[in-house]
């Protein structure tokens, strides 16, 4: 499902209560703002039902160069890791 896919679905439920598509847009672009500054300001955000973001650091290590061979370092970096809910597991 890609955004506008998820768009169309916000708008189809009418629980949201949202009827417009830019609305939908606006929403969903907001919860998505939402989870950024969490993983930006705690390095976790949850949804209750639906899983929790985390921001994991990864250390330095060698890797391989598969066109080479050669040997390189690549560097620690932050990655950030998704762990579905219970709900979320049993509902797919």
């Amino acid at each position: 499902m890609n955004r506008a896919e998820m768009i169309e679905a916000v708008v189809a439920n009418k629980k949201s209560g949202i009827e417009t598509k830019a609305g939908a847009d606006r929403a969903l672009q907001a919860v998505l703002d939402a989870i950024k500054v969490g993983l930006k300001k705690d390095g976790l955000a949850s949804v209750v039902g639906f899983g929790t973001f985390k921001v994991k650091t990864r250390a330095a290590r060698m890797g391989r160069n598969p066109q080479t061979g050669e040997s390189i370092k690549i560097g620690a970096r932050k990655a950030v890791t998704f762990k579905a809910s219970t709900d979320l597991k049993k509902s797919v």
